[in-house]
């Protein structure tokens, strides 16, 4: 019965950790700043929360059950006024830096992760107290619970996200840690007499390994496990285009196998013997390394074949050989005694910060530095040369054939390296479209993402189409929309635009006749190196009226809501990808709402979600659609062809005319343009054709509009 309520326990933990973790971000951005100083409040709070639970475990006859009972009911309550605490205090410093932002989420969430780091202490010390095995009352534990955060990551993925949004979410985990704890103090008060007498377990009641060395163990076995986690996690978001059920698929998948470790390795824990555990930890964390550095090459070989989901249990598979460790780590180094929990808290704490450093060094730093094949060579060699000294330290004879085995394959891993990763890009991209001897002419990494650019200068972000390195306007299809500002605003002197990517839109908008201020923020830097290669729009980074600013859009607008634009242009990421809602929300179109000036415009892309098309008619009482794009104000829109057509015939781009009147190729195109503005709710070409307010409304009545809660676009698709 304990088992499957630990179950139930692990289960709502993740759904507040993804929901959480959502909510922050949506206050204090996405960008890898926030994200990195979010993650690190949450697992720091997790790490302190363990070792509490194991100094609080020491006591002697202190009932483990009644206290693991109120800390589930205690995380109900904090769940309930979670997503309104955090609403709150968002009014209040949504613009603050970095560091503050660190604090401030860290402050958010402790309590309740100080509850939830607790609880598994806590129940190791109570088997423990009956049993007198730490490594089998840790590996059963370990699994039941993590398999339970595992569920949660699919369960969120599939339902809760898309039919309850986060509040519903919330709210679910709230009633499950209700169950939890009214069921664990039912089973104190049924169990209390017997509960009280066992507190002298059977065993012998010696470490076999010293404390600090087991420290070390455990950080390690966290940082290289959470590093891998990082690698997947890029491998899967790029050939899913950045979808959020990626995430939450690989952190199931990297969860489901440290459970099915933790459970695997419950038999070896009935000896002993050091050499053996420290034999059998060396050989779990060889393998491991080797199918987890195998493993990107191998997704990336599978996906030009099979469905990607097909691929996810190389990654339970890695992640089980490293999950395995920690038990035995505590077996051989947690006396089976009174301090058994205690033990366990300080190891999972160490857990903890190794996994913190891991995701922090992997995620922040290497990826703005080194390729992936070079972070996937630097995880395998450091986690061979802790799985050779293990063996070494064992001083068995029989491990002179491991160690040799240990560096002849970290030789090997060095050798094949570059022949296992080349194409990898391009076979994660195209997957099953892909064709041998096909190479992208331009590959930028940075932690803020993969830019690639193809042959025929098209430009993709995360996997997915971003626009053409080109301002032609006779030829660049996509360069009609910004051509068309002066459609829809008569002088746009200050503008904002959220997203830079290759630049062709922010190119043209800062060329524009009237325009004598264009702020641009963009999250990925990486673009800048791109943008450099390419003429057309390489003068982008070196005209006098751009600002460039790398950051969160929405962050920097919350940072700057005071600042006032005739029109804000987003020509931003497609509406299913994660976080897009952000950038489609009511909240987010409210704050663009605010800082517009008199007669301003709002243009973005919808990229064709009737969900977002309707959140931009239903909060703004003027609106038209131009394509995938939607232009909406709270003055009535001054459509005017015949301005178009002079703002038109005035453009230049570095001193050159964009049409040239006296070529008939250009008159045609002028022609084909004024056409498109000719009439409203046309039904020509889907890309361009044109549509009112008020045929939005009636084609989109039944749909919602979207908001921070239900992220309606993202988790439907």
């Amino acid at each position: 019965m304990l088992y499957v309520l630990f179950f139930l326990s692990g289960f709502p933990a993740l759904i507040y950790q993804i929901v959480w973790q959502r909510a922050l971000f949506s206050i204090y951005g996405v960008n890898v700043e926030s994200v990195t100083v979010v993650v690190s409040a949450f697992m720091l709070g997790l790490g302190l929360g363990s070792l509490a639970g194991g100094r609080l475990s020491r006591r002697p006859n202190l009932p483990l059950l009644l206290v693991f009972g109120g800390v589930e009911l205690g995380i109900a309550a904090f769940g309930l006024v979670s997503l309104p605490l955090f609403r709150w205090v968002a009014a209040f410093t949504a613009g603050a830096p970095a560091l503050e932002t660190g604090a401030i989420a860290f402050g958010l969430v402790l309590f309740p992760t100080l509850l939830m780091g607790a609880t598994l202490p806590l129940l190791v010390a109570h088997l423990v107290r009956i049993s007198g095995n730490v490594g089998r009352s840790v590996g059963i534990l370990y699994f039941v619970n993590t398999l339970g955060s595992a569920a949660a990551c699919f369960v969120a993925a599939l339902f809760t996200m898309r039919r309850l949004g986060m509040s519903g979410s919330v709210a679910m985990a709230a009633a499950l840690n209700c169950l939890v704890g009214v069921s664990v103090l039912a089973l104190h008060f049924r169990w209390r007499y017997r509960t009280s007498r066992d507190t002298s377990p059977p065993g012998d009641s010696i470490a076999l390994l010293p404390f600090p060395v087991a420290l070390g163990l455990a950080g390690a076995a966290g940082f290289i496990s959470l590093g891998y986690e990082i690698v997947w996690y890029r491998v899967y978001s790029f050939l899913t285009g950045g979808s959020p059920r990626s995430f939450a698929y690989v952190l199931g998948a990297f969860l489901a196998g440290i459970a099915f470790g933790s459970l695997g390795v419950r038999r070896l824990c009935r000896g002993r013997s050091t050499a053996l555990f420290l034999r059998s930890i060396a050989r779990l964390v060889l393998a491991a390394n080797l199918l987890g550095f195998a493993s990107v090459p191998l997704v990336a070989w599978a996906v030009t074949r099979v469905d990607y989901w097909l691929t996810l249990p190389l990654v339970t598979l890695s992640a089980a050989l490293l999950g395995a460790a920690f038990p035995l780590i505590c077996h051989v180094s947690v006396a089976p005694d009174e301090r058994a929990g205690a033990g366990l808290g300080t190891l999972y704490l160490s857990n903890i910060l190794g996994s913190a450093a891991g995701s922090w060094l992997v995620g922040f730093v290497l990826m703005d530095i080194w390729p992936l094949r070079r972070i996937a060579v630097f995880l395998a060699l450091l986690g061979m040369c802790a799985a050779l000294a293990l063996l070494a330290a064992a001083g068995a004879r029989q491990n002179a054939a491991a160690l040799g085995l240990g560096a002849a394959a970290c030789a090997a891993i060095l050798a094949a390296s570059g022949p296992l990763f080349a194409s990898i890009y391009e076979r994660l991209q195209l997957k099953k479209e892909f064709s041998p001897g096909y190479h992208f002419t331009g590959i930028v990494e940075t932690r803020g993402g993969v830019i690639t650019v193809d042959e025929e200068a098209v430009i993709y972000g995360g996997g997915v189409f971003d626009g053409v390195l080109s301002t032609d306007l006779r030829q660049a299809e996509t360069a009609i929309r910004p051509f068309s500002l002066s459609y829809i605003h008569p002088a746009p002197r200050e503008v904002l635009l959220i997203g830079m990517a290759g630049g062709a839109w922010c190119q043209i908008v800062a060329n524009h006749p009237a325009v004598e201020k264009a702020v641009i923020v963009e999250i990925n830097p990486g673009y800048l190196a791109v943008i450099r290669n390419y003429p057309d729009v390489a003068p982008l980074l070196r005209n006098p009226k751009v600002d460039i600013v790398i950051d969160d859009g929405r962050r920097w607008m919350v940072r700057n809501r005071n600042r006032r634009f005739d029109a804000i242009l987003m020509d931003t990421t497609h509406h299913w990808r994660a976080h897009a809602t952000n950038l489609l929300s009511v909240e987010f179109l409210q704050l663009a709402r605010g800082m517009l000036k008199p007669g301003g415009v709002l243009y973005y892309n919808t990229t064709y979600s009737d969900d977002a098309q309707l959140t931009g008619v239903t909060l703004f009482p003027y609106a038209l659609r131009f394509g995938p794009f939607l232009a909406v104000s709270d003055t009535p829109l001054r459509l005017d062809a015949g301005r178009w057509r002079d703002t038109l015939l005035a453009y230049r781009l570095e001193g050159k005319p964009v049409l040239d009147v006296t070529e008939a190729r250009d008159r045609d195109r002028l022609e084909e343009l004024l056409r498109f503005a000719a009439t409203e709710d046309s039904t020509g070409d889907e890309a361009f054709e044109m549509e009112s307010a008020a045929s939005i409304r009636r084609r989109t009545r039944g749909r919602r509009p979207v908001t921070d809660d239900n992220m309606a676009t993202e988790w439907s698709q």
